[in-house]
């Protein structure tokens, strides 16, 4: 279990960036995977939800999760939102209290925000698909569409692959070139290879958007000792599927 220090210092909220410790998962999903689209007994992963939400609140009875499609598609929830399957999108954000907001990564940057003044809180999915179709924008747009100011927002970054662990191709640098020639900064090379900062590409999208008060949880998921699901990782020791990360917030 992992916070941030500067959502800490907001009372009226719980959060947590899980890692994969402390679930009924067994196998690559061991053990606290909470992740319904992966081909882990489903048993165990609704066993493993309940864990997570019983550490974050003793009276919710769900986490409102979505079905994450690496978009830039977010879902509000207020008092009158009903919904009667999990919504497509990467991105939740809602002012309703004891109501646990989550979303899931495995290398992905998981991205929690507060507004603590207005009580606006978000949870957002931010993969590099969504983060270059702009879904941290669109995220803190409709917050200050909904009276929130920049000033009074937080935002942690919370465990992710690392710059020096995420190869990419040089096609996916010329995409970024080609939105903007300033993200050449988030990209390096090492040993002929090239590399991609997806948690730096993730702040300046956030500091685009005024968003000052930002924290960066610089723990690496590619990395086997932190203890978190990482799709690369799998890929590299040949598991047919992986674990899921669960990263959540709330009002109390």
């Amino acid at each position: 279990m992992i916070k941030s220090k500067k959502l800490l210092k907001i009372k009226n909220i719980r959060h947590c960036f899980f890692n994969k410790i402390g679930g009924k998962s067994k196998k690559v999903y061991n053990s606290l995977n909470c992740g319904q689209g992966s081909n882990d007994n489903p048993s165990n992963v609704k066993k493993n939800l309940k864990i997570v939400v019983k550490k974050i609140s003793k009276t919710a009875k769900n986490i409102f999760l979505v079905h994450q499609i690496h978009s830039n598609k977010f879902v509000y929830i207020d008092q009158k939102s009903k919904f009667k399957s999990k919504p497509k999108a990467d991105a939740v954000i809602t002012n309703k209290k004891n109501l646990p907001i989550g979303i899931l990564t495995a290398d992905c940057v998981p991205l929690l925000i507060c507004d603590k003044k207005n009580n606006f809180i978000a949870a957002i999915h931010a993969g590099w698909k969504g983060a270059y179709k702009g879904i941290i924008s669109k995220v803190i747009k409709f917050m200050i569409k909904k009276g929130s100011d920049p000033k009074n927002i937080t935002a942690a970054i919370g465990p992710a692959i690392s710059v020096s662990n995420y190869e990419v191709k040089i096609d996916f640098k010329k995409k970024f070139i080609k939105k903007d020639k300033k993200n050449n900064k988030f990209f390096k090379v090492k040993n002929k290879k090239l590399y991609f900062n997806l948690p730096n590409y993730v702040k300046s999208c956030l500091l685009k958007n005024k968003i000052k008060n930002i924290e960066t949880i610089n723990i690496d998921t590619f990395n086997i000792n932190n203890n978190f699901f990482s799709a690369r990782r799998a890929l590299r020791l040949n598991h047919d599927d992986y674990g899921r990360n669960i990263s959540i917030i709330m009002l109390n």
